[in-house]
């Protein structure tokens, strides 16, 4: 077995040229994003309203899967559709600014019945809460 021993003065010299290859890295790592990076992330923050709301079942439970229309009260046609999730919960982002909206359940119901429906007021860039509870003849049909 050959051993090689490196002079003293290789090994500092390799730990300068570590450190300083470690140094520019860190400089380009930490390096500010260019502007056009920077107005990307800033379009995404426009101010919204949130209006959030929760589907109940006849027994005070949430019921998954069901079609929620969201429109305008001054407009006929619904603007926005979810479904409600696992939770029975849903999420919809509507414009800042005073307006009435009108949330609806979108389900089979008897001719003349109106579907069962909440009206919401947002006056700014706020977070309503809003409950629709449906009874045993408006829950949809188990798949």
């Amino acid at each position: 077995m050959i051993r090689v021993r490196s002079a003293p003065g290789n090994v500092a010299r390799s730990l300068s040229v570590l450190f300083s290859i470690l140094l520019i890295g860190g400089a380009f790592y930490s390096a500010p994003l260019p502007v056009s990076a920077q107005s990307t992330s800033n379009k995404n923050n426009k101010d919204y309203a949130l209006i959030f709301g929760t589907v109940w079942g006849p027994d005070s439970r949430p019921v998954a899967g069901v079609p929620i229309r969201v429109r305008r009260n001054s407009e006929k046609k619904f603007r926005w559709e979810q479904v409600s999730n696992h939770s029975g919960e849903f999420a919809q982002r509507v414009p800042v600014g005073s307006q009435d909206y009108v949330v609806q359940a979108d389900i089979k119901m008897p001719k003349g019945v109106p579907k069962p429906e909440i009206k919401v007021h947002i006056d700014d860039n706020e977070r309503q809460d809003v409950g629709i509870h449906l009874t045993e003849q408006q829950l949809p049909p188990v798949r």
